[in-house]
């Protein structure tokens, strides 16, 4: 059986930040898995028409690895993909692929990790960091008689290419932060029914390509393409007040968004459907320059209802709506709140999924309690609003590795338990943090919040620079002292 310090599962952008952030500390033994043919996480599963980030591209990548040769403002998701496919090949990190993670269990002092595929193997591992994702499991609503639609039926981010959809009717579900991408991409071929259950705030996104003079002087002068990151990190700080509450910055950003409605749409009756009728940032706020416009045209029939049932090609709406459709394209996100991986993961004292039965929690959103060496990127209350996530993913990995690298000061036996206490007291800080937020006062349901517990879950209620600070302060103590040295002292 063999052994490795640790292993990381994944290969998106936390597992690359883990491995980066690992081998920075000293710690060079370190395993890969990742269960699909190729790396790249969410930028290798989305490939529908029209997918792009919506955090500007230079902020949006690891701060070791600027890339001057962007295309534009916004990268798309073929462009991601590539510049993680790069960064693997530079820091030479090669992940073992198809290699699914089908069972980890804690073994007294070590992980004992099942592997499937091809070549299935168990592993144990001096410590485990599951840097899987959080929006990975596309997630299909039941629809009665879905199962016997004629044509094909898929999930944005599982895109069929081989079904050609031009010219066709098309039944789109869901206006998220997919569909918005989606939508314009579709209706420029083929018509679209669009179900919305509930309109999104939406603001300008104002993409732009670069020139070819600007990335040869973000090649030629790094300290200008630094300084132009610095530029969209404070930004995005900025951002944090109109999504959390502040009533100044969340009435301006509000008339910001209605005057983009306004100025894009002139039917009245039109724009009273896409109004929302919750706070600004309850949900997430979208951005886009063309998805008004496509409403506008003509190619796509808004229907401002849910998806009820399908009868045969005839998809009907909870009010009772009936349209003729060829295809159906679900974009209607993915399990975020009840992590798929947490079911094949246990601890001391019983599953991930169950120590999470009420809702996630941890310390410093990475570590949790009864699960000794585990580290969560991505996880509990990491994830952003606002600013880049790949900003929050940077400090965990580096707090996991700076963990791991001194797990054994302080007498100190090489295992690090998380203090319930500790843990508690950190979930008590987020509650207090977010209880007066739009995520959970802004009259609305959103992927951010458990519905068992009604919990802020997914996103970190601060800035960026207050994750980093509060992850400077972990100083060991939110660790249970070695039960070794605590024996050995007993029996002096």
């Amino acid at each position: 059986m063999t052994h490795h310090e640790v292993v990381v599962v994944g290969a998106g952008f936390a597992g690359l930040a883990a491995t980066m952030a690992l081998r920075d500390a000293g710690i060079d033994d370190v395993l890969v898995v990742e269960r699909a043919a190729s790396l790249g996480g969410t930028w290798r599963d989305n490939t529908y028409p029209g997918v792009a980030c919506d955090i500007p591209s230079h902020l949006y990548g690891f701060a070791a690895h600027p890339n001057p040769d962007w295309s534009g403002v916004y990268a798309n998701g073929a462009e991601i993909r590539a510049y993680l496919e790069r960064v693997a090949a530079d820091e030479r990190i090669a992940p073992r692929l198809n290699t699914p993670l089908t069972s980890a269990s804690w073994d007294d002092d070590r992980w004992r990790i099942d592997l499937g595929g091809r070549h299935p193997e168990t592993v144990t591992a001096d410590a485990l960091v599951l840097a899987c994702g959080r929006l990975t499991e596309p997630r299909i609503p039941s629809v009665p008689g879905l199962a016997r639609f004629p044509g094909p039926v898929f999930h944005s981010s599982r895109w069929r290419h081989d079904v050609d959809l031009q010219g066709t009717r098309i039944a789109v579900v869901g206006t998220g932060a997919s569909a918005v991408q989606l939508v314009p991409e579709l209706s420029r071929t083929a018509h679209v029914t669009l179900f919305q259950r509930t309109p999104a705030w939406i603001v300008p996104r104002g993409a732009r390509a670069y020139s070819e003079a600007e990335r040869m002087r973000f090649r030629e002068r790094p300290d200008e393409l630094a300084a132009l990151r610095a530029e969209l990190y404070d930004e995005g700080e900025e951002r944090f007040a109109s999504r959390s509450g502040d009533a100044a910055a969340s009435a301006l950003a509000r008339e910001v968004a209605l005057a983009h409605l306004y100025d894009q749409l002139d039917d009245p009756a039109l724009r009273e459907l896409l109004t929302p009728d919750y706070a600004f940032g309850c949900k997430r706020v979208l951005l886009s320059d063309d998805f008004y416009p496509a409403i506008a045209s003509g190619a796509v029939t808004l229907e401002a209802s849910a998806l009820a049932t399908v009868e045969g090609s005839t998809v009907v709406s909870a009010d009772g709506a009936r349209h003729e459709v060829d295809a159906i394209v679900f974009a209607t996100g993915f399990a975020s709140t009840q992590q798929p991986y947490a079911e094949l993961v246990t601890g001391e004292r019983g599953t991930l999924a169950e120590h999470w039965a009420g809702g996630m929690t941890s310390f410093a959103s990475t570590v949790v309690s009864g699960f000794p060496n585990l580290f969560v990127l991505d996880g509990p209350n990491a994830s952003l609003g606002h600013n880049s996530s790949v900003l929050m993913i940077e400090e965990q990995a580096a707090y996991a590795a700076r963990t791991l690298a001194g797990r054994f000061e302080d007498d100190r036996d090489g295992v690090l338990r998380v203090a319930p206490e500790a843990e508690s007291a950190y979930t008590a800080e987020i509650d207090r943090a977010a209880a007066s937020t739009p995520w959970i006062t802004g009259g609305c349901r959103n992927w951010y919040v458990d519905a068992r517990s009604g919990r802020l879950t997914l996103l970190w209620p601060g800035t960026v620079g207050a994750f980093r600070e509060r992850l400077a302060r972990a100083d060991g103590s939110e660790f249970e002292p070695s039960r070794r040295f605590t024996r050995e002292r007993e029996v002096a």
